[in-house]
């Protein structure tokens, strides 16, 4: 069963081209829950037009069908709320 810990690591390593930083520490996962043999998770991009959208869903559902026990992968899109970054971010990529 892969734990939430394992599903964030995953995460971690899955970066976004354009801003070149990982997925969970531009704070684009919303929520995250494993379970025994599932992963669910509520996310967004950084703009509704990303062209890159497509390709970072593929690679986190890859990633994490990936984890031990192969867990399905559902993943729940959202632009509500829309993404902002955090102050920390803001200041960890100087704008």
């Amino acid at each position: 069963m892969p734990t939430r810990e394992e599903a964030i690591e995953t995460l971690k390593q899955c970066y976004d081209p354009e801003i070149h930083l990982d997925v969970w520490t531009l704070g684009l996962i919303y929520e995250l829950k494993a379970e025994p043999g599932k992963v669910n998770m509520r996310m967004t991009f950084t703009t509704p037009t990303c062209p890159y959208g497509p390709m970072l869903l593929h690679e986190i559902k890859q990633r994490l069908n990936a984890l031990p026990d192969k867990p399905e992968v559902t993943i729940e899109l959202t632009f509500d709320p829309p993404w902002k970054p955090s102050d920390e971010l803001r200041a960890m990529l100087g704008v």
